[in-house]
């Protein structure tokens, strides 16, 4: 959308001009669908960002600052409240899952202790998530739960692409750092590579 057309729209917006307003969200609508699907790889996901978002900028918009882009500004409140909804998340072992793909020739204590492990895998997971500050898990997320590339995370993000590697970098060593301080996770830090940080900040 072009700048000053966009502008005309947030000024007439904020005197309650419903047809600006109604103009400023649908010219933004589909681009921030494609943003936040791209974040979160869910449609449901996305589309309740998405709304949330738009409703956050309604209540919000007499408190919009016209030296910035409203794109920025849209982007920035939607990718707050994702970082809100994985801080929700926390990783559950499917035991369900588990038992159904057991072979018919695993016993009882087999299936159990698989589940345990996929028990202990999850906790740990979520235990060394919850040691990282909101940036960094944003990052981590991106990285390995979402496989994005990295140039791709620092066009997202607005950030040069030496300290996206340094988030990544250091993120991994605070999570394998958690782990094993926890006392509980030692084995598992191991099995999921946490304890190695070299390549990362490369």
């Amino acid at each position: 959308m072009e700048r000053n057309f966009e502008l005309g729209l947030i000024r007439r917006a904020k005197r309650g001009d419903a047809a600006a307003l109604e103009a400023l969200i649908d010219g933004h609508r589909r681009s921030l669908h494609h943003f936040l699907l791209r974040l979160t790889r869910r449609e449901d996901v996305a589309e309740d960002i998405a709304q949330e978002a738009f409703v956050r900028v309604l209540r919000n918009l007499d408190r919009f600052d016209e030296r910035f882009r409203f794109s920025t500004w849209l982007f920035t409140i939607a990718r707050r409240l994702w970082i809100n909804h994985i801080q929700k998340f926390r990783p559950v072992p499917d035991t369900d899952t588990v038992g159904g793909r057991a072979g018919r020739g695993d016993g009882p204590r087999d299936v159990a202790e698989m589940e345990e492990r996929r028990g202990r895998a999850s906790e740990a997971v979520a235990h060394a998530l919850g040691s990282l500050n909101p940036r960094q898990r944003e990052i981590v997320e991106l990285f390995h739960g979402r496989q994005l590339a990295i140039q791709e995370i620092a066009f997202r993000l607005g950030l040069p692409l030496g300290t996206v590697k340094s988030h990544l970098f250091r993120a991994r060593r605070r999570m394998g750092a958690a782990l094993i301080e926890d006392g509980r996770f030692g084995d598992e830090a191991a099995i999921l590579g946490m304890e190695q940080t070299e390549g990362v900040g490369e």
